[in-house]
Order: C-alpha cells, then sequence, then structure tokens
C-alpha cells in the first residue's frame, strides 16, 4: 500500500566507487554535476567533522514521526547511508544519542534528515556523520506512516534507494548510481586541474586571461578608465 511499504533495495552502488568518492571534496562533485543538484542549505553537518560516502536506505515518513527510521536502522547493512525525507518540518526531533549508537554498532555510515534532531551537543561531539535541518528538543512520534526504499525528494535533489550520498562539511550530494562512475572521471580531470591552478598561483604564473575575454564577451570594457 502506498504510504506503508517496506522495500527490498534493488541496486546500489558498487563498493569500489564508494571508496573512489571519500575524500573528493563535495564542492568539485557538484561542479561536475553541472552544479544543478544539491539537498538544500538547511542540511548541515551536526557531528564533529568528517567526510560521509555510501549507498542511500531510503526513508520516506510524516513529519514528526520516526518509526519508519527505527525500521529502517534494522534494515541497514554496513556503510549503508539513511536519508530520510520529512518534509523539512523541524517541529519535532526524529534522531537522537540513542539512534545514534545504533546506527554505529551496526556500521551505518552516516545518516541525513530532512528534519530535526536532538541530543544535538553529543551529536556534535562525535565523528558519526550526522546531516539534519535543524534541531528540536520535542521528540518523536512513532506511529507513522511511512515508506522504505522508495525514491525521495529533498529541495529537488531526488534520491533512488542504492544511490551514492556524499558529505562534509559544504554539505549533501547524490550522485545517481548510473552516472557515478562518469561523474568520478569527471572529477579526477578537474582535480587534476585545480592542483596545477595551485600550483600556478604558488608560483604567480596564473592565467587570468579569461576574465577580461570573458568581460568582453558581455559586452563591458575590462580597461579601466
Amino acid at each position: 500500500m502506498v504510504g506503508l511499504q517496506i522495500l527490498q533495495r534493488r541496486r546500489q552502488v558498487a563498493g569500489h566507487l564508494v571508496q573512489a568518492f571519500r575524500d573528493v571534496p563535495v564542492a568539485n562533485i557538484s561542479d561536475c554535476m553541472a552544479r544543478l543538484t544539491a539537498g538544500g542549505a538547511r542540511l548541515r553537518p551536526m557531528h564533529r567533522g568528517g567526510y560521509l560516502a555510501g549507498p542511500a536506505l531510503t526513508v520516506k515518513t510524516r513529519p514528526g514521526d520516526n518509526l519508519m527510521i527505527h525500521k529502517a536502522l534494522t534494515m541497514a547493512q554496513p556503510g549503508d547511508v539513511i536519508v530520510v525525507d520529512a518534509g523539512g518540518d523541524l517541529t519535532n526531533s526524529l534522531y537522537g544519542e540513542l539512534m545514534v549508537g545504533t546506527a554505529i554498532q551496526r556500521g551505518v555510515a552516516g545518516v541525513v534528515l530532512n528534519g530535526a534532531v536532538r541530543d544535538s551537543a553529543i551529536i556534535a561531539a562525535g565523528d558519526f556523520p550526522v546531516y539534519a535541518a535543524g534541531i528540536s528538543h520535542r521528540g518523536p512520534y512513532k506511529d507513522g506512516p511511512g515508506e522504505i526504499n522508495v525514491p525521495i525528494a529533498i529541495d529537488g535533489m531526488v534520491i533512488q534507494p542504492g544511490d551514492l550520498v556524499v558529505g562534509d562539511a559544504d554539505g549533501l550530494l547524490c550522485v545517481p548510481c548510473d552516472d557515478a562512475e562518469a561523474v568520478l572521471a569527471a572529477v579526477r580531470e578537474k582535480m587534476a586541474a585545480e592542483e596545477k591552478a595551485l600550483a600556478d598561483i604558488a608560483a604567480g604564473t596564473l592565467d587570468t586571461s579569461w576574465i577580461d575575454v570573458k568581460l568582453k564577451a558581455i559586452g563591458c570594457d575590462p580597461q579601466p578608465r
């Protein structure tokens, strides 16, 4: 039944790709995806620091209810990222210290919540990746409805079960499973170009001629008057 269903994940990003994306800046991945995809500026890291990468185990729940999140924790495989679409409502928290402990014990790579957390000081002192839209001391309900391993969307970013979810201090990004190989190749090219640019900056040889070319192209005289 729509609204009350728990599905199996039928595919997921390959483990070698998850490893390859670790420590790659999310901003570089975003650039290589034409800057069109993002999890929204509200989704911020609540933990102390560290990179997030893993296949998505998706949850859709009504605002303020975490029953299906608890179920997802029992289903999660080591390395999974539990990604929750709770509508962005911040009235009730959906995740706290006890659930973080459960996730760590099960080997979950991290949790993403389009909703609120509590026990925020404990989460902030730890390295377990938790991304959320806000904080609320008010606890959740556990009545449903909800769905597991269905397509979800956060601020226009669509996440299919098994897609690659990455995160760092700049925020969250979903790389579609079928595109991960091509995106990785593009990211590697970009990072090589950035390394050269940094070397040119250090040597004082960075080519900035493109700036004047662009100004001329938009009808602006690049020469000061």
